[in-house]
């Protein structure tokens, strides 16, 4: 008994060490990391290791002389009950912690942190301890943005005054919704629509939302149906408004005060996460500049002055 329990334990302490060393790659690129994987990889990985695979393997062996059935049943079964651990755990209250963002250099000092914790042997693998510890507090000190804006235009996620993340049309598929509410670091279950805000007027087509950020109004204006909108009244309303979201090309009359969003501009700079309190835009081109997937060459993202497509299309840099 004493011999099982020290293998539990220490099955119970390998899983703790994969999570730590895989929470700061999941949380980065997924903004999200679980908390109870060690406890269920007590039970996951025994059964994977020595009953779904082996009866995997002896399947396909028997699937040559055409017995394989009753070995498929047992894999199915397992498989089954892998999943049913899976669900139920990350099912827990608190099985997931929602982080809305993190820093490349943030990321940078958690994995050196940890590298320089894991390759040394002597006690000056200690000070591995100090980018650890440097990496969480920028984590956990970071602001999400404000506003994100996706590629297309066509959905817009705002982050209220109370931390709620309010989205532009009601009938945001599961995905978006999803995307959406990790990088705003909530859950996709918690989105309320952006009429649902103070001081905001919505109809059919157009929204309009006076924001309270950076010790001053900012005024939002977004388009969210594809149907044509009486010019005087939206020349007003682009006039009144610091940023217009669209995902249709507008006219060159409509002309905020800071930021003009519309299909033209996205076309080149993607998906934006606007934040207001500074303020500043971050783009998917320029983050992704110089990667072979990139939406826009690194070439076009600025001339020879570093003037930016922001600025050229729309973008006050004042």
């Amino acid at each position: 008994m004493r011999k099982f329990a020290r293998e539990l334990v220490a099955l119970l302490l390998t899983g703790l060490v994969v999570e730590a060393a895989l929470a700061p790659i999941a949380i980065f690129h997924f903004h999200r990391t679980g908390l109870y994987g060690a406890a269920a990889n007590i039970v996951a990985i025994p059964l994977t290791t020595f009953v779904i695979m082996p009866a995997e393997a002896l399947a396909l062996l028997a699937d040559t002389i055409g017995i394989g059935a009753p070995l498929w049943w047992v894999t199915g079964r397992a498989i089954a009950l892998l999943l049913w651990i899976a669900h139920a755990t990350g099912s827990l209250p608190g099985a997931v912690t929602f982080i809305p963002t993190m820093s490349r250099a943030a990321f940078a000092w958690l994995m050196a942190g940890g590298l320089w914790l894991a390759l040394w042997r002597t006690r000056v693998r200690l000070l591995g301890l100090v980018g650890i510890v440097a990496g969480i507090a920028m984590t956990l000190l970071a602001q999400p943005a404000d506003l994100f804006v996706t590629g297309d235009g066509r959905h817009l996620a705002v982050r209220g005054a109370d931390g709620e993340v309010a989205l532009l049309r009601e009938r945001t598929g599961d995905f978006m919704r999803g995307a959406l509410s990790e990088i705003s670091g909530h859950n996709a279950d918690d989105t309320i629509l952006l009429d649902d805000l103070p001081d905001t007027r919505c109809g059919p087509d157009t929204c309009a939302a006076t924001l309270l950020r950076g010790g001053r109004a900012w005024h939002l204006l977004a388009t969210r149906s594809p149907y044509p909108v009486d010019r005087p009244a939206m020349a007003r309303a682009c006039l009144a408004a610091d940023i217009v979201v669209s995902d249709r090309r507008l006219p060159d009359w409509c002309r905020p005060h800071w930021l003009k969003a519309d299909r033209m501009l996205l076309a080149r700079t993607g998906g934006l996460a606007i934040r207001l309190d500074g303020p500043s835009v971050a783009t998917v081109a320029e983050r992704q500049a110089g990667h072979p997937w990139a939406i826009v060459p690194p070439t076009l993202l600025a001339d020879r002055r570093g003037v930016s497509p922001l600025g050229r299309l729309g973008f006050d840099t004042r």
